[in-house]
């Protein structure tokens, strides 16, 4: 694959070419990047010019309120670091789409406009990116019956010629499109972190190369976990398809606010599973203006679910998109597990108004929500080294900021910390 210059040009703007999210210039979130090609359009300027000649000449007059021309320049003179990574990347048979390009999901990028990313790196058969077809989402965490009910669900799906889309971690995810790519069908998977690893996996390699699999990501290829690039990616996953099924939401966390963030915005239908367990949070989202449906597959028929092409959240005051009015009890979770809140943050990190040291705390934040977290279960989750986490545990704690609870030793963000007597 040959990179165009005007795709070097918004790989050097958007892109990390190392697997920690650390480096300086920061790229530019999609956020910035949407403000900034508006801004190069309305100037009739593209972004492969400013490969060429002086940037502070080419960029004269923007507001810095748009983005930072020293911050751009420094982007732009990272050739070398491009030239090294892509050369890995390309080798290893991955593929880079920008929203220029035929192939760039037109789902996603008429449902996000300018907030949509830039690009996607990806692997497997692009077309595939705009075929739709169903989300199939829930929590690592489900029981065997939500994974059974997943798996058979991608199975229907393929029978039937309707892709599975989804976050393809372990869990629903992955079930739901093992049960689709067992029966000939296809999927496609939006991932979070570790592009590059999936890819070239034995699990998933012989479906990519017969065309019946997509792995995208918009993230370094190599990065590691990271909470708020998971939170952020769920979007992609329901605006690239008709509709969405969640099999095992869970009461907060990322399948939670990606789903809840799905009804405010009424970008497709959000199908729920109806269950007993009241852990698995499926009531709640019904209340929010999911959709109840069968507990039985065999009830379910999935060009039904496709069929909704119509779909605004329950509330009779919703228009274009407009927010649901969210229940009291309900808006405190959101808070602390919304999306724009997580890409809020991300900003202000990309303008150093925070030091990775509060970024570290938000990332803490977020993985300590549900339940206090090991050292282990933290170090893979935030991807540093142990040295690096130990560190900043310590500071943490010293400035009360964190609290260590012991048998087995676990730590938590104060402000998540239980009642005295946990």
């Amino acid at each position: 694959m040959n990179v165009t210059p005007s795709t070097q040009s918004i790989l050097l703007l958007t892109t990390y070419f190392s697997d920690g999210n650390s480096s300086k210039p920061k790229p530019l979130t999609p956020t910035e990047y949407g403000r900034f090609a508006e801004w190069l359009s309305h100037h009739d300027l593209t972004p492969e010019q400013l490969l060429r000649g002086s940037i502070s000449s080419t960029l004269a007059g923007m507001p810095d309120s748009v983005c930072d021309v020293e911050r751009i320049g420094q982007l732009m003179d990272r050739g070398s670091a491009l030239a090294i990574a892509m050369d890995k990347w390309l080798s290893a048979g991955l593929w880079v789409v920008t929203r220029s390009e035929a192939e760039y999901p037109k789902k996603l990028k008429q449902r996000l406009g300018k907030n949509s990313p830039a690009l996607f790196f990806g692997s497997g058969n692009k077309s595939l990116l705009n075929q739709g077809g169903l989300a199939l989402i829930g929590s690592r965490d489900a029981t065997q019956n939500d994974l059974s009910y997943a798996r058979e669900i991608g199975r229907k799906a393929a029978t039937t010629g309707i892709s599975i889309v989804s976050g393809g971690a372990k869990g629903i995810d992955e079930a739901g499109m093992q049960g689709a790519l067992e029966m000939e069908g296809t999927a496609v998977g939006v991932l979070a972190d570790s592009l590059l690893r999936a890819s070239t996996s034995q699990k998933y390699r012989a479906s990519l190369m017969n065309n019946s699999l997509t792995l995208v990501s918009t993230f370094n290829p190599e990065a590691g976990f990271n909470v708020g690039n998971a939170m952020a990616r769920n979007k992609y996953i329901y605006c690239i398809s008709d509709a969405s099924l969640a099999v095992h939401s869970g009461k907060n966390g990322g399948t939670w606010s990606g789903a809840v963030e799905n009804i405010k915005k009424g970008w497709v239908p959000l199908w729920v599973k109806q269950t007993k367990d009241m852990a698995a949070g499926n009531d709640d989202l019904i209340g929010l203006g999911g959709i109840p449906l069968s507990s039985q597959t065999n009830e379910v028929s999935i060009e039904e679910l496709i069929g909704i092409t119509e779909y605004r959240a329950q509330d009779p005051e919703i228009e274009n998109g407009d927010s649901v009015k969210i229940p009291e009890s309900t808006e405190k979770k959101l808070v602390e597990t919304s999306v724009e809140d997580i890409e809020k943050k991300e900003e202000l990190r990309t303008q150093d108004w925070i030091d990775l040291y509060e970024a570290f705390l938000n990332n803490m934040n977020l993985l300590t929500i549900d339940a206090p977290k090991t050292e282990e279960q933290l170090i893979d989750a935030l991807s540093i080294n142990k040295s690096q986490f130990k560190a900043w545990i310590k500071q943490g704690i010293q400035t009360g900021r964190l609290h260590k609870l012991s048998k087995p030793v676990r730590y938590q963000v104060k402000s998540q910390c239980a009642l005295p007597g946990f």
